[in-house]
């Protein structure tokens, strides 16, 4: 843009040619990147995010982050070139410019340490992989907040949480960030089948509390129960099957209390002497046993 400013200020152009060919340059150049941004998501939608040669962009929302940002801050150098060129015109030096840009820049950098520290966390949590937009995740800071990343900005971290608020989280309050596997936390019930009863009539009655668990809480189960295998534990003369439930964090206490319930007043049926202690819910498998 510099170099056909300067031919066309070498031929005797008049100011207001030149302010005009000013405009219509900044505008092109902020219409290409425009063009650009929007070739690159598409790309990004078509490709999943193909890997680069630099490595780090490898999935879509970081990709999309960086391709953004990038894009922002060659906008911004274009308006800042084409506001020198203007001012050049009414007679102010480009050197001159530059320098005082350059300490009004200092200046606000000094009083802005907040918002400098918003820009740096901000990358770091995206180049270093603290969370990606879609994680469901724990920020603890000032305060302790949970739910699911929309957004990772230069300023805030954007995330929806259990009353589907829009919380604005600011970069620098981050002190600690936990992931939830795979979206959620996972809750596994291990409902005992009472002694001498049917057991697929069991698993029957356990899977259908379950689904009906789902429909009704579908905000907080977060997808279908998993019902596993009947085992059998060794020594104890005692069957079980185990639902894997899928749930939004800080909400087990759904699990432990309204589906134990229902579960127990159901399989009641084939036996009434069925309690609650029969329905044990843990938050993690164990080790030694298959996963569902």
């Amino acid at each position: 843009m510099g170099r056909i400013y300067g031919h066309f200020v070498g031929h005797g152009s008049s100011t207001g040619t030149r302010l005009l060919l000013i405009v219509v340059l900044a505008a092109a150049a902020h219409v290409i990147v425009k063009v650009i941004r929007h070739l690159s998501e598409w790309f990004i939608n078509k490709s999943h995010a193909r890997k680069t040669p630099l490595g780090f962009m490898t999935e879509k929302p970081k990709f999309i982050t960086l391709t953004r940002l990038i894009v922002s801050s060659v906008t911004f150098a274009i308006y800042f070139f084409s506001l020198g060129l203007v001012l050049q015109e009414f007679g102010v030096d480009l050197n001159d410019y530059l320098a005082s840009a350059s300490v009004i820049g200092l200046a606000i950098s000094f009083g802005s340490q907040g918002l400098i520290q918003d820009i740096v966390i901000g990358l770091t949590l995206i180049f270093w992989d603290a969370m990606e937009v879609g994680d469901m995740v724990e920020i603890a800071g000032t305060t302790i907040v949970s739910g699911r990343v929309e957004e990772i900005g230069m300023r805030f971290t954007k995330l929806i949480n259990f009353y589907n608020q829009e919380v604005f989280v600011p970069n620098r309050t981050i002190a600690n960030v936990s992931r939830f596997r795979e979206g959620g936390i996972d809750a596994y019930a291990d409902v005992q089948i009472p002694k001498g009863a049917d057991q697929q009539k069991a698993v029957e009655i356990g899977s259908a509390v379950a689904k009906a668990m789902r429909i009704q809480f579908a905000a907080i189960i977060l997808s279908e129960p998993l019902i596993g295998p009947v085992e059998t534990m060794q020594g104890g003369g005692w069957s079980f099957f185990r639902i894997h439930f899928k749930v939004w964090p800080g909400q087990g206490g759904l699990i432990e209390t309204t589906f134990r319930q229902q579960v127990v007043t159901a399989l009641q049926e084939l036996d009434v002497n069925y309690a609650a202690w029969q329905v044990p819910v843990t938050y993690r498998a164990l080790a030694d046993s298959k996963e569902i």
